[in-house]
């Protein structure tokens, strides 16, 4: 698998990542292990989780996905050329709770959830630590004076953002380097080949809209991390069956363009999206969540669909 560059961090990652959710609550070890094997086999070496994963799993209280993934790392002694993603902010303070009560991203909470996510992670230090949401309540001061901390200590190599506006990454960016502080070099956003219709309510997810496009081609030193890339296996099934926030007359042109490649391809219409989006610019690299081995054998598979420029063209096109 080839590996590209994490804005211009000098850090170079998998250009596809691997999501690790669900790991240790839906998927037990055994099923979790034998997907990070493959993927490690397949020269697969960015691993994305988070602190909260996955409280909203039956069982699940959060930090599960974690401590799945640091025990494959101790079982297989390769620490040391794994990146590891993982995120702080959306944790809930309040045990049995969901998104209504999270931690947060003031520095006392970022400073406990680190040395936690560390021990779980059975790690001196994280590779790529995310704010996992956009915290209006505290100042962005305060939250990347303190990711900035966890930098200068060797706790974190590298900081990035998750769900936050394209506005509101510009901000960011001003204030650490006004401070000489670490800056974010990634964004993990909602993003698919699919649009959601206008004003469709994600919560506190962000969707990568045509303005984080234009602000990821323009800035190199900022990459777009994208989740959800297949929107939940919607497509594998057909048009009917689709989330409907994603039903719209310009998605069923894009969708009959997407199959139409896909046949002549002689691919699926996941491999089409994915690649897609590693062969688009700005450059995207999707984090893939699967839960069987046939699932992730064949989104690896998209590494091998070359797409034209013509085909390029006619997928960014598509429109009613």
């Amino acid at each position: 698998m080839k590996s590209v560059n994490l804005g211009n961090s000098g850090m170079e990652v998998s250009a596809m990542s691997l999501g690790c959710m669900y790991f240790g609550t839906k998927l037990n070890e055994g099923d979790s292990f034998a997907l990070l094997d493959h993927y490690y086999e397949a020269g697969g070496r960015f691993l994305d989780t988070a602190n909260n994963y996955a409280i909203w799993a039956e069982g699940g209280r959060g930090g599960e996905s974690e401590a799945a993934v640091g025990q494959w790392l101790k079982e297989r002694g390769n620490r040391h050329e794994m990146v590891i993603a993982t995120k702080v902010g959306a944790m809930p303070t309040i045990p049995g709770t969901g998104l209504e009560h999270v931690e947060g991203l003031s520095a006392k909470a970022i400073e406990k959830a680190v040395d936690e996510s560390l021990i779980r992670l059975g790690t001196d230090y994280i590779d790529l630590y995310y704010a996992h949401i956009d915290d209006r309540q505290t100042r962005l001061e305060e939250t990347l004076e303190a990711f900035d901390r966890l930098v200068r200590a060797g706790k974190v190599r590298q900081i990035g953002c998750s769900n936050m506006m394209t506005w509101r990454i510009e901000q960011a960016k001003h204030i650490s380097h006004s401070n000489g502080w670490a800056a974010y070099c990634c964004v993990q956003q909602r993003y698919s080949y699919l649009r959601p219709k206008a004003g469709a309510d994600f919560g506190l997810q962000v969707v990568a809209g045509q303005e984080l496009l234009d602000y990821c081609k323009t800035n190199e030193d900022m990459t777009l991390v994208a989740y959800s890339p297949l929107l939940h296996g919607a497509y594998t099934d057909n048009l009917a069956k689709y989330p409907v926030k994603y039903v719209t007359l310009d998605n069923d042109a894009r969708y009959a363009t997407l199959e139409k490649v896909a046949q002549e391809k002689g691919a699926t219409k996941n491999q089409v999206v994915l690649a897609w989006m590693l062969q688009s610019t700005p450059r995207v690299i999707p984090v893939i969540g699967v839960s069987t081995l046939e699932q992730l054998q064949e989104n690896l598979g998209a590494f091998h669909v070359e797409l034209s420029a013509a085909e390029m063209k006619e997928l960014n096109e598509a429109m009613a």
